[in-house]
């Protein structure tokens, strides 16, 4: 287990600047508005690639009696922030240089003291100020070791890390995340509101993420770890997706570019709907998405427990109806805050998951060409039929057939859905979606000029003559 370093302060003071510098990527969402970050968000810091160690993004601390009126949403997230303190072996107690000391940090301050963990104060924004000038405004505080660094520049970082690699043991208690390819990696994706957080927190069996009532609580992309049953996981609670319309905020268009990234790089995507509201508009764009993207693909339809016997009949219908462009795809009826379903939704996931890689062979996918196209011939277009050679895999995640052969471009999108359909029955595939490239054979005298030899010349002009004598 790698050791691990909590970063905490007050909101608006560069953590997720710092956690980003640290690890070297852009997985922190940082915007100049307070409040962005949330919920613990862990990654890894390789600057020295000898010692690696794990890094958390907490959410500010806004006090333990202060709440935002506009979301209630200051005391969850300072829980969360509390947390990753009292599980890390250090703790960066993040200032703002330009701002100075403030009350909050005060009352931070004290909190920090009683839970006795090894703390570092790190002065921030510090570009184009007096750096001793900043540390004497915070000497107050009593800190042997202070840092004082830009995140924004990547000034001062080098010597953070080495002065929190002479004070972290060799073994932590982290939760970091691992590179280890055997996880699958789900993403749960929605609308706002329909209990992603709240399902992945049951899955965990903790409050790993702050779930409220409040549309839009989820801002990040935070991924969490998860062995269950002899499996392992990786799973990913994302913001929810609104329509382009509704979205008015700089912070939640980054948050929906993070969702899609997620979903790109995920291997099975689990898109929740309330069974409240049925199959919304928004929904469907969802599911395209996701559709775009090639992932599998699991519909977990949530709250499915406050339903009448005649509300789940009439859902029952709107489902069918609402997503019959999606049949292949598996759906589970759930209750997040329950826990009912979830046997059956990761048993959904694992035969998604083991039909997006299935591997197929040459000659076997050749063959299901073959009976597919004795079966149903394509239709004639202007006097020929296209001819289907024969076909070889080209990749997985999603299942991708390549056909070769002539005339393929005058198929028809319905022959092309029939293929894709013959190729998920015959092989049972459960909950992805086949992808079907065709290549043509070019013709090998295409571009090549017919050179005459003398004696074709000769021979082509007596023919000539012997024309126009006629």
């Amino acid at each position: 287990m790698l050791p691990l370093v909590a970063l905490v302060g007050r909101p608006n003071v560069g953590k997720s600047t710092l956690f980003n510098a640290l690890t070297r990527t852009r997985d922190a969402l940082v915007h100049d508005e307070p409040g962005v970050t949330r919920d613990r968000h862990y990654g890894i810091c390789r600057l020295n690639p000898d010692a690696p160690f794990a890094l958390v993004d907490t959410g500010g601390i806004a006090g333990e009696n202060v709440h935002l009126e506009s979301e209630g949403l200051a005391g969850p997230t300072a829980k969360q922030s509390r947390a990753a303190a009292a599980e890390a072996d250090l703790v960066l107690f993040v200032v703002d240089g330009r701002e100075g000391a403030s009350a909050l940090d005060d009352e931070i301050l004290r909190w920090l003291r009683k839970i006795d963990k090894p703390t570092f104060l790190v002065i921030n924004k510090t570009d184009g100020l007096d750096s001793r000038a900043a540390e004497a405004e915070f000497s107050r505080y009593g800190f042997s070791d202070v840092h004082a660094i830009s995140s924004s520049h990547r000034h001062g970082i080098d010597e953070l890390v080495d002065e929190i690699l002479e004070r972290l043991p060799e073994v932590g208690t982290s939760e970091q995340l691992d590179s280890d390819p055997d996880r699958i990696r789900v993403t749960f994706v929605g609308r706002p509101n329909v209990g992603k957080s709240t399902l992945v927190n049951r899955i965990l069996g903790e409050e790993r993420m702050i779930a409220s009532e409040v549309a839009g609580t989820t801002r990040d992309s935070i991924e969490v770890d998860l062995e269950r049953d002899g499996r392992k996981y990786r799973l990913v609670d994302t913001a929810g997706i609104r329509r382009k319309s509704k979205v008015d905020e700089a912070v939640e268009t980054f948050s929906i570019i993070k969702t899609l990234q997620a979903i790109e790089h995920s291997q099975v995507s689990v898109v929740m709907i309330d069974a409240s509201e049925g199959v919304t508009d928004q929904d469907a764009s969802v599911l395209g998405a996701v559709l775009d993207s090639g992932r599998a693909l699991v519909v977990a339809v949530n709250k499915w427990d406050g339903l009448s016997d005649y509300q789940r009949e009439q859902t029952e219908a709107l489902l069918s109806r609402k997503l019959a462009f999606v049949p292949w795809a598996e759906t589970i009826r759930i209750s997040a805050k329950h826990g009912s379903g979830l046997r059956e939704l990761f048993q959904a996931i694992h035969r998604a998951h083991a039909s997006a890689n299935y591997k197929f062979g040459t000659a076997e996918v050749t063959k299901a060409i073959e009976i597919a196209y004795e079966t149903n011939p394509p239709p004639v277009v202007r006097g020929h039929a296209p001819k289907m050679r024969f076909a070889h895999p080209g990749g997985e995640n999603p299942p991708t057939i390549i056909v070769h052969g002539n005339r393929l471009r005058t198929l028809p999108d319905s022959y092309k859905r029939y293929l894709e359909n013959f190729f998920r029955k015959r092989f049972k595939l459960v909950g992805t979606p086949v992808r079907l490239l065709f290549r043509e054979g070019d013709n090998p005298f295409k571009d090549k000029k017919n050179v005459l030899t003398d004696r074709q010349l000769a021979k082509k002009k007596r023919l000539i003559r012997h024309v126009k004598r006629k």
